[in-house]
Formats: C-alpha cells, sequence, structure tokens
C-alpha cells in the first residue's frame, strides 16, 4: 500500500497552521489589549496613505459599495438609513433636525447670495467698453473711421 500524506496521523499535541495562528493571535491580545491592534491598524493605515495616496482608499471603497450594491440591491440602503435617521432622532431628537434644516436653509441662502453677486460682477465687466486704444501685442493701433 502506498504511503498517503492525507492519511497520516496527527501526532498527539500537534497542531495545524490556522489553530497555531488562532492562539498565537489570542495570546497576543491577552497580553497587549485591543489598544494595541488600533494603534497598528492606524500606523498601517497611515503607510498605506503615505504609499498610495487618497486615490486607493476611493478606488477600493467604490469597489466596497459597489459589490454591496449588486449582491443587496437599492433596499439595503432604504432599510439602513431608515434605522440610521432613526437612531439619530432617538439620540439627538427633533430639535437636532430643525438646528441643521436652518443651518443648511442659511447656507444655501448664502449661495445664491454669492452667484448673483458674482452674475452681477460679471455682467459689468462685460458691460465696460473695452480698451481700443491698447493694441494687440505685436500690433498697432488704427484709427477710428470719421462719422460725418
Amino acid at each position: 500500500m502506498a504511503d498517503d500524506n492525507n492519511s497520516v496521523p496527527k501526532k498527539k499535541g500537534s497542531m495545524s497552521v490556522s489553530e497555531a495562528g488562532r492562539k498565537g493571535g489570542q495570546t497576543v491580545r491577552d497580553k497587549y489589549g485591543h489598544s494595541f491592534y488600533e494603534e497598528i491598524g492606524r500606523k498601517g493605515g497611515e503607510t498605506v496613505k503615505a504609499e498610495r495616496g487618497r486615490a486607493f482608499y476611493e478606488a477600493i471603497g467604490k469597489k466596497g459599495g459597489d459589490t454591496v450594491k449588486a449582491e443587496r440591491g437599492a433596499a439595503f440602503y432604504e432599510a439602513i438609513g431608515r434605522k440610521g435617521g432613526e437612531a439619530v432622532k432617538a439620540e439627538r431628537g427633533t430639535p437636532f433636525y430643525e438646528e441643521i434644516g436652518k443651518k443648511g436653509g442659511h447656507r444655501v441662502r448664502s449661495l445664491i447670495e454669492e452667484g448673483k453677486k458674482a452674475a452681477a460682477e460679471l455682467a459689468a465687466a462685460a458691460a465696460k467698453p473695452s480698451n481700443n486704444d491698447v493694441p494687440a501685442p505685436g500690433g498697432e493701433v488704427l484709427p477710428e473711421p470719421a462719422h460725418e
């Protein structure tokens, strides 16, 4: 009978690679605590950000969002949006929505005023007569034809 590697029984006390990894991870967790993982995760994130830039995070975020959208559909986003809105309402109450609504309204009003001001300045600049006495680079000024 041929010796098959898959049929070799485990020695007493031996463990698989995944078991050893799990045990090592639990030991590190017990020794250093949750904040250790937060710190090394933050450092790793900063390194990736420095190496790959913001566009990398935008790309992986879009991929993840597209995957969730394809797997779960629009109803999923409606449900989590509703849950989030209900949680905010329960935590902060109706006055919070009134406050952010007023802030949004004020911001919209100021943006409209800025747009009107910019449009008026543009119209005023367009209405000003251009200075025809200034020659174009390399050109000459021609006299205006006389009106009789």
